[in-house]
């Protein structure tokens, strides 16, 4: 195991945890029924599964595929393709699950955007597409000869025209800079407090208040392509109820699994890799003590670093409050 510096909280699975999970885990070899899936986390090749799955299954579809890079994860090496070649590998997935999806099922498509154009073709022959987020990395290496590549896309499809959306439920507060006042000098459409002027607006599809996962972070694992927490916290409340089905079929560290568990969700997930499926397992039993997810608080999803700037001032407010009444003393 590699050493870490004291303050980093990136999560990992001794070789005793990884043996007590492992044992956990789901693998299917005949068709499932629903309640035999729901809540579990299989530990197989998405290809081999799929056919035992029920169908139906899902009301709400996470796919965070391999984009179409040359990339690692954890050994199983994922190769880039020619363009035509990852369209066919993607339209095969696409088939497989198009059985597992409920008629008003929504399904979220990660991509990077080389992968995007390569996908889209494809999701618009299966799926009505309503959507493309765009959503800041806040990270990534700089290039010399080309501009940094610091997004991600995020492909908003539906089965049919019947679905659920619930806009209310990923309105972000965001900070009000020149903030317009009625006749009377009262707020008009924000909010004024002692800790700052705050709105609640609608979500556009250009996302700059995602952070991405690093090693300070208790939800940080070693995947290469983690997602984070609050990403997924969006998808999942706009496009489901309580108790809905959100199924993930490349559940990597289990970020999907993880969220749907906080959120009130139902889940089940599927991976290759022995390792990540711990991490998700050690991950949903660490929710149940810690089911809260940075940057979302009390319903509501905060611009980023916000939150904490409220809490700070906050903080700074009840000292001054308590230094004054020591001094009226």
């Amino acid at each position: 195991m590699k050493e870490r510096a004291p303050r980093n909280r990136t999560l990992t699975c001794s070789d005793a945890e990884l043996a007590t999970l492992a044992s956990e885990l789901l693998r299917l070899t005949a068709p499932a029924r629903p309640e035999e899936v729901i809540g579990r986390v299989i530990h197989q090749d998405f290809h081999e599964v799929c056919r035992f799955l029920p169908p139906a299954l899902a009301d709400l579809l996470i796919l965070d595929p391999p984009y179409n890079l040359t990339k690692n994860y954890n050994g199983q090496v994922f190769q880039a393709k020619e363009a035509e070649e990852y369209r066919m590998w993607f339209d095969d997935i696409l088939s497989s699950l198009m059985p597992l999806l409920r008629p008003t099922a929504t399904v979220y498509t990660c991509s990077d955007w080389q992968t995007s154009t390569l996908i889209f073709p494809v999701l618009d022959k299966y799926f009505h597409v309503r959507n493309r987020i765009t959503w800041e990395r806040e990270k990534g290496r700089g290039a010399k000869a080309n501009w940094k590549n610091n997004t991600e896309d995020v492909w908003f499809c539906t089965v049919g025209d019947d679905y659920h959306f619930d806009v209310e439920a990923v309105k972000l507060k965001r900070r009000v800079i020149a903030p317009y006042r009625t006749g009377n000098g009262e707020p008009k459409d924000w909010d004024e407090s002692e800790n700052g002027n705050y709105r609640l607006t609608y979500p556009s599809n250009i996302w700059a208040d995602i952070t991405v996962p690093f090693w300070s972070m208790p939800e940080n694992t070693d995947h290469p392509t983690q997602k984070p927490e609050k990403l997924v916290a969006k998808l999942i409340l706009a496009s489901s109820r309580p108790h809905d089905v959100v199924f993930d079929p490349f559940l990597g560290s289990g970020t999907t699994a993880v969220v749907a568990k906080k959120l009130g969700r139902q889940y089940a997930g599927v991976e290759l890799d022995r390792e990540y499926c711990c991490w998700t397992l050690k991950r949903l039993k660490l929710a149940e003590a810690a089911p809260s997810i940075q940057g979302y608080s009390e319903g509501i999803f905060w611009e980023r670093n916000s939150l904490a700037d409220q809490k700070l001032q906050k903080g700074r407010n009840t000292r001054a409050n308590d230094e004054m009444g020591l001094f009226n003393e």
